[in-house]
């Protein structure tokens, strides 16, 4: 059901697209913008991890220099069953984690430093598991792509309200307004889009994490260490259009990222990991 819903959820950010290009350019918009669409579904298929990687400055580290971080991600990967992925550690004090990649076989993991200071091992074991259950649940490349469309209508939107001013000489029967409204409207559509994909998924990488580090509240208390910490020091660095792939929101005071957030609320994910660990008599 989960996957139906996201590929729905994904097409309709499709439909938004060549939409919005029908809206700017008529018959030849929607045609360009039906294109422009498939291109960039194909791109954030293969291209989507040293992208995501990329933009958030994540440099890849040997097991030489992170032992710990290396033993940790190997044992949960093989409780997980899936390939090892490939390390990264992002240099910024702000606590948070994401993992991406197009499949189980070619995914990576990045962490932050702050977040490697701010938790004990058990935590960040955690958190790891979080990610993996990502990884195994196949989000990352779903999280990805929405992330990507979601951005890119966005900045069609933003580039519709200067070309709107201009749309009423070149196309008969364009209503400038209609324009101006489409510029504005389709990318708020297209966050609400991209936070229904990211936040039922958060909950469900939530338990299976728990399940596979073996303890609820640890991961309960690193979401309520991460959450604080990074209210003090937000991870500015960060892509907005990323957002939906840390495990806490990268910069939890902006109001646009409150508005249109697509995590849910970490105070209902850690009473939902509470009422597991009570479930389950795990401590």
């Amino acid at each position: 059901m989960n996957t139906l819903k996201t590929l729905a959820l994904m097409g309709c950010l499709t439909a938004l697209i060549v939409a919005v290009g029908g809206v700017l350019g008529g018959r030849d918009g929607v045609l360009i913008a039906f294109f422009f669409a498939v291109c960039t579904n194909v791109f954030s298929y293969w291209f989507s991890a040293p992208m995501a990687l990329s933009m958030s400055n994540a440099q890849p580290v040997s097991r030489q220099q992170v032992p710990e971080l290396y033993e940790i991600v190997e044992r949960i990967a093989q409780r997980a069953k899936i390939p090892v992925p490939t390390i990264y550690v992002i240099p910024t004090d702000s606590p948070n984690a994401f993992a991406t990649g197009r499949n189980p076989e070619h995914s990576a993991i990045a962490v932050t430093a702050g977040i490697m200071r701010l938790l004990n091992w058990n935590e960040l074991e955690g958190v790891l598991a979080h990610e993996l259950a990502h990884v195994r649940n196949r989000d990352i490349l779903i999280t990805t792509i929405a992330a990507v469309l979601a951005s890119m209508i966005t900045m069609i939107g933003h580039y519709g309200m200067y070309l709107g001013s201009y749309s009423d000489d070149r196309r008969e029967g364009s209503n400038p307004i209609f324009v101006l409204l489409m510029a504005i409207l389709a990318p708020i559509a297209a966050s609400i889009i991209n936070l229904a994909i990211s936040r039922s998924r958060e909950f469900e990488a939530d338990a299976s994490g728990a399940e596979l580090c073996g303890h609820p509240l640890e991961l309960a208390s690193a979401l309520a260490k991460i959450d604080q910490t990074a209210r003090a020091i937000p991870l500015q660095e960060a892509n907005p259009a990323l957002s939906s792939l840390f495990i806490i929101q990268p910069d939890p005071q902006s109001w646009f990222v409150k508005l249109f957030s697509t995590h849910p609320p970490t105070a209902e994910r850690i009473q939902r990991l509470r009422e597991m660990a009570q479930r389950s008599g795990h401590d």
